[in-house]
């Protein structure tokens, strides 16, 4: 009854907590720097919209899939526990060793930096390194404070996001010249080239986070019906909202200013606001990355908290303060963070990261079709609709990522299965569980 009530008292997060969770964990830098990118190669704003699209539909996909996997096993961890739970719990130290130092601290750093670059326009003298710190820092107390902090401070930032990319897109379609967004002969060739499979890798990385909320579980009052309903909410959200923003991009500023430019929201916003209104959008750009960081920050130290309630080795991580919070994992993934940005090297890890972090996921929703033909009877509060053809989509698409990395870049893909490996292995050097 107490370790009851006790769950009860820190499962405060409610649906709109974890629809910003996944909504802020997906929009980050990427919407704002891959365009410049994509527009040489692709020259057709007809397909960019299409890319986009595409890319919210796979991460629909993916979505819908996890909804019923959180639904049917509801506890934080993510991969962590679902691979544990399905296939064997070395491929969950697998996962979760990967998406502690990868799929969390790295990208932390990274939008530290980028959030560290926009504030220097704004607040000129300061390094942006000192800056970039500063965040993470600021960012990781108020996060170690209570669980019912973390939910809030997230929806106010979220709110923030929010409203900068609507405010965006609102005058973007009143004062933007406009671009012609219909389809052209050329653009079936466009669509079956080895460019568009290129920038829609991009753009699956653009979409990453639409499985934030399954970290937190444990926290999420009634986490079978809260949970895929945010899943659901936030993806679809997300997609039309990156549709429209590529598409006032694509109508505010002639292609050739937005080839190969990475700050493609500081051209867009020049061209409709002109050069005080671009260094304001530059410094409320760098505010929404704060939404993105932070959610990061809340999710990432709940796999090192439950792989630290399986495992003797990695008790340390497992405790939690009174407020719900794991304060020793997030004080590790804060320290690692803050290597990262003292450090050239993590770039160079993001590069392979990413093909860790899709086999991951795909192993993942894999589990949904051997889940349900191992356990039929197993209950599902939700039900992922048209089985097998939604998680075979998200596999097919994830599939192509992955050899499309083998062969394209086959150094960082097989760094990453020697991570992927390593990991795996370090489960029977610490396999002793509790109580052993």
């Amino acid at each position: 009854m107490k370790n009851s009530e006790e769950k009860d008292r820190h499962s405060q997060v409610g649906f709109w907590g974890c629809v910003t969770l996944v909504f802020s964990s997906m929009v980050g830098t990427g919407v704002f720097t891959s365009l410049g990118f994509q527009i040489g190669a692709l020259p057709s704003p007809f397909v960019i919209l299409l890319l986009w699209g595409l890319g919210g539909g796979i991460a629909l996909c993916g979505a819908l899939s996890y909804a019923e996997l959180a639904a049917a096993l509801p506890r934080s961890g993510g991969e962590y526990h679902f691979l544990s739970r399905i296939f064997h719990p070395a491929l969950g130290l697998m996962a979760g060793i990967v998406s502690i130092f990868v799929g969390f601290a790295a990208p932390i750093a990274l939008g530290a930096m980028a959030f560290g670059k926009y504030a220097a326009s704004v607040i000129p003298g300061v390094p942006s390194m000192v800056t970039s710190g500063g965040v993470v820092l600021i960012l990781a107390l108020i996060h170690g404070v209570t669980v019912k902090v973390s939910g809030g401070f997230q929806v106010v930032a979220t709110l923030f996001k929010a409203g900068l990319i609507l405010f965006f897109v609102f005058a973007g379609v009143i004062l933007a010249p406009g671009a012609d967004f219909s389809p052209k002969p050329g653009d079936p060739g466009l669509i079956w080239s080895s460019s568009f499979a290129i920038a829609l890798l991009y753009v699956m990385y653009s979409y990453s986070g639409w499985n934030s909320a399954v970290y937190i579980a444990g926290e999420v009052r009634s986490p079978a019906k809260t949970i895929p309903r945010a899943l659901l909410c936030a993806t679809l959200a997300v997609t039309l909202l990156y549709v429209a923003l590529n598409g006032v991009f694509l109508a505010s500023a002639p292609q050739s200013e937005l080839v190969g430019k990475v700050e493609i929201g500081e051209v867009a916003a020049r061209h409709l606001f002109g050069e005080r209104g671009a260094r304001l959008m530059a410094g409320l750009i760098s505010g929404g990355l704060l939404a993105a960081l932070s959610a990061l920050t809340w999710a990432g130290p709940r796999v090192a908290q439950t792989a630290g309630e399986d495992f003797a080795a990695l008790t340390w991580f497992a405790r939690k303060s009174s407020g719900g919070v794991p304060r020793r994992a997030l004080g590790f993934q804060t320290l690692v963070v803050m290597i990262l940005l003292l450090s050239s090297s993590f770039e160079a890890v993001l590069i392979y990261a990413q093909f860790a972090l899709v086999f991951c996921s795909s192993l993942t929703v894999l589990g949904l079709l051997v889940l349900r033909k191992r356990e039929p009877s197993l209950l599902r509060p939700f039900s992922c609709p048209w089985v097998p053809f939604v998680p075979l989509i998200f596999l097919g698409s994830a599939s192509f990522s992955l050899v499309y990395t083998f062969l394209e870049r086959p150094v960082q893909a097989l760094a990453g299965v020697a991570t992927l490996a390593c990991a795996a292995g370090l489960y029977f050097l610490i396999r002793k569980p509790h109580g052993k």
